[in-house]
C-alpha cells in the first residue's frame, strides 16, 4: 500500500510515496515524475518537488506552509536519510514564547520563514541541515552531518559546520546522462 497521491496539488507519473509518510498539507505539495519518497518522512510545509528525486527515510522538512515556508527541489535532486530542512523557525531572541503554534500569535516570538531550494542535481547527504532561505545551487552537494546556513556555489562540494566548500564537481557527465534521460539544459 502507498500514500494516496490524489491528495496531493499536482502528481506527475512513476511516483511512489510510503503508506508511512506524513504530509501535514498535501493541499500545497506538487510531485514530478519519477520520484520517491521513502518511510518515516514528514512534510509540514508547502513543497514543490521536481523530476527524478528522492527523499530517504527519516527526513523532515518544517515550516509554515501557511506562511511563506516552501521547500523547491529540483530535477534530480536528493536528501539523504536523517535531513532536516527548515523553511520556518523561531528565531530565538526572546520576543515571546516558543515552540508551540497553539500559543496565541501576539504571545509567540517572531518567526523567519524563508523558502529553501534545491537547484538540479543538488545533493545532500545523510543528517544534514538546511536552514531558512539557503539556496543550493545546480549540482552542489552537502556532505553528511553538515549545516547549511548559506546558499551554496554551483558544482562545489560542501562539508562541516557550518558548511565550506572543499573542492568543485565536473558536471559534464552528470548532464550527459540527464540529457539522454530527456532533460534538456536551461
Amino acid at each position: 500500500m502507498s500514500f494516496d497521491l490524489s491528495r496531493l496539488r499536482a502528481c506527475g507519473s512513476d511516483v511512489v510515496i510510503s503508506e508511512l509518510v506524513e504530509i501535514r498539507r498535501p493541499h500545497l505539495v506538487t510531485v514530478g515524475n519519477h520520484s520517491a519518497i521513502d518511510s518515516f518522512v514528514s512534510i509540514s510545509t508547502a513543497a514543490e518537488i521536481g523530476d527524478y528525486v528522492h527523499i530517504a527515510p527519516h527526513v523532515t522538512i518544517i515550516g509554515r506552509g501557511d506562511a511563506g515556508g516552501l521547500i523547491r527541489m529540483g530535477h534530480f535532486t536528493n536528501l539523504a536519510a536523517g535531513c532536516r530542512v527548515i523553511c520556518g523557525s523561531d528565531k530565538y531572541m526572546g520576543a515571546g514564547l516558543i515552540g508551540s503554534a497553539a500559543v496565541p500569535a501576539h504571545f509567540r516570538d517572531e518567526i523567519k520563514t524563508a523558502p529553501v531550494t534545491l537547484e538540479n542535481f543538488a545533493n545532500v547527504g545523510s543528517n544534514v541541515v538546511l536552514m531558512p532561505g539557503v539556496t543550493l545551487a545546480i549540482g552542489s552537494v552537502v556532505g553528511a552531518c553538515s549545516l547549511v546556513t548559506h546558499s551554496t556555489e554551483p558544482w562545489t562540494i560542501y562539508v562541516g559546520v557550518p558548511a565550506r566548500p572543499v573542492k568543485k564537481r565536473r558536471g559534464e557527465i552528470i548532464l550527459a546522462h540527464a540529457e539522454a534521460l530527456g532533460y534538456e539544459k536551461p
